[in-house]
């Protein structure tokens, strides 16, 4: 049996437990209600159901007036020193004749410099240096796309031995993307509208707007041969394709 102080004690303690439920309870409850009402409000970071995202893609097509253009002069032998003197001499005779070129000196750039050991591997023993080589990697702008084949070709007979990519673009492409992004929102807005029409929904202002792909896509060829022949390569510039895509928010009424 329990005594009468004990009885009090389960008492205070059954009160205290319950007023705990109630207050739990309570915030649970006003906590849904400030939900509830945060719903209405627009504008991000805000709880907002009644949104709806529509997406469009403007394209350009220009004719590129840029060639860009990546070569290495690799060069491999025993001694350290002796790999440097001849891959810094190809190199200099390089860029003589880019600058004769009519290739201007802040459209040369050298890109990537790297030295490193060669290894013979024999089983069972440890790695042993054989040699050395060099990577030099220039970038290049060639502004007179006609004479992209014959650089090329003459590059190659003064060292270059290697060349990783050549690409074309657009210099300047500012107004390029101007018209591509107002296609962009044009098609963006015309998909909201025939959407609205089939759903039967109404819809409100725009309150968002983002944009990727604000650029060209360049065309590429790449790992272009450093094997024998007098006669220049035919290069074809082609066409370059300036792509915007935009991203639209609309409230709905």
């Amino acid at each position: 049996m329990l005594d009468f102080f004990q009885i009090k004690q389960h008492r205070i303690i059954f009160s205290v437990f319950a007023g705990l439920i109630i207050v739990i309870m309570v915030i649970m409850v006003i906590s849904g209600v400030l939900t509830f009402l945060g719903r209405g409000k627009t504008g991000y970071g805000n709880t907002n159901n009644n949104l709806i995202y529509f997406n469009g893609e403007g394209k350009v097509y220009t004719k590129p007036d840029i060639a860009f253009v990546d070569f290495s002069v690799v060069t491999q032998g025993v001694r350290i020193k002796d790999v440097q003197e001849a891959n810094t001499s190809k190199m200099n005779n390089i860029i003589t004749f880019l600058k004769k070129s009519g290739i201007e000196e802040k459209d040369i750039k050298t890109t990537s410099y790297s030295l490193y050991p060669q290894y013979v591997y024999e089983e069972s023993k440890i790695p042993q240096i054989s040699g050395y080589q060099i990577n030099q990697t220039v970038s290049i702008k060639i502004r007179d796309l006609t004479k992209v084949g014959d650089i090329l070709q003459d590059a190659v007979g003064w060292g270059v031995n290697q060349v990783n990519s050549l690409y074309f673009g657009v210099e300047n492409d500012e107004q390029l993307k101007e018209q591509a992004r107002e296609m962009a929102i044009k098609d963006a807005k015309a998909k909201a509208e025939k959407l609205a029409s089939q759903i039967g929904i109404k819809l409100g202002k725009i309150i968002g707007f983002s944009e990727s792909g604000n650029g060209y896509i360049p065309i590429y060829k790449e790992g272009y041969g450093v094997g024998g022949g007098s006669a220049s390569p035919d290069i074809q510039a082609g066409e370059s394709e300036i792509v915007v895509n935009v991203t639209l928010t609309y409230e709905i009424k």
